[in-house]
């Protein structure tokens, strides 16, 4: 294949393009493959995490400008292009029961709608391949359900002529991914590769949650070897410092036992409308040759 290899992924807020599929996305820009980031909305209602920066006034009054300007950073980092589709954030909302979701926020948008957009940029960038977030959002918070809706009607409207015809020339994807880079098989690898090397593990509680919830083993459908960019990744997602503490667990296990253990990036093929043989080691498996 000639063409100019495109690859789209769909996120919800600023700093999930650096903690999920961002090793990958990297390993691609090497490769020479465009890669756009869209971002739906400006995580304004997000919780400063890093516990070095809580309390500080700037911050808490200028939280929508520091995290594009963290945006900013990761993204040269990364080598993507970035496009944010102006979204409010609808924060994540805690109690029981739990608190509506504020007005006009993102999740509360008509999914048709809120898709449009989206649709307006496929069909600009010319994607062959996007990533998302699978049906409960990875997590279930209401910006990635959202996201994940949104990204559903995009693909199968963005190829229809009939569907949003004053958001450009029709474009059809040829391939969907989910993002499953936090998948069990992956964590408990190298939780066990910790404990068996005497050092505290990050994820035992994480894979005592695990056990709370009642929903299906993802399937995993490929995996692509990206080993050589994680600390691309980890710087990336330091630049969101709001959001990550660079003393956190994220970064407990050591680059030589992660490249070891688990040299990969995780995806769930979604939707494809190339013939491609499961398992897979490319998101551009189908396409390269056809």
């Amino acid at each position: 294949m000639t063409e100019q290899l495109r690859m789209m992924a769909v996120h919800a807020h600023p700093d999930d393009e650096s903690s999920k599929g961002a090793a990958t996305m990297a390993k691609y820009v090497s490769e020479g493959v465009d890669v756009l980031v869209v971002t739906c909305t400006g995580g304004e209602r997000g919780s400063i995490l890093n516990p070095k920066l809580q309390g500080d006034p700037y911050i808490e009054e200028n939280i929508h400008d520091v995290r594009k300007k963290e945006m900013d950073e990761a993204r040269e980092i990364l080598g993507v292009k970035q496009e944010w589709l102006g979204f409010v954030d609808s924060g994540l909302p805690e109690g029981d029961p739990l608190p509506p979701l504020p007005e006009g926020c993102f999740a509360l948008q008509d999914v048709d709608d809120a898709a449009e957009p989206l649709v307006r940029l496929i069909r600009k960038f010319k994607p062959q391949v996007i990533t998302t977030y699978d049906e409960n959002g990875g997590y279930p918070h209401p910006d990635h359900i959202m996201t994940h809706k949104i990204t559903m009607v995009a693909f199968e409207a963005a190829g229809d002529p009939e569907k949003y015809p004053q958001a450009g020339a029709p474009w059809q994807p040829q391939k969907l991914y989910y993002n499953q880079g936090f998948n069990r098989p992956r964590t408990v690898a190298l939780h066990e590769a910790l404990l068996t090397r005497g050092m505290d593990s990050p994820y035992g509680e994480w894979l005592e949650r695990w056990k709370q919830f009642e929903q299906r083993e993802r399937t995993l459908t490929t995996y692509i070897p990206c080993d050589e960019f994680f600390e691309i990744r980890d710087k990336a997602l330091i630049a969101h410092a709001t959001q990550i503490d660079p003393d956190g667990g994220w970064f407990r296990v050591p680059m030589d036992i992660q490249r070891e253990v688990w040299p990969t990036e995780e995806y769930e093929l979604a939707k494809s409308r190339v013939d491609t043989s499961l398992p897979e080691d490319d998101l551009f498996a189908g396409i390269r040759n056809n």
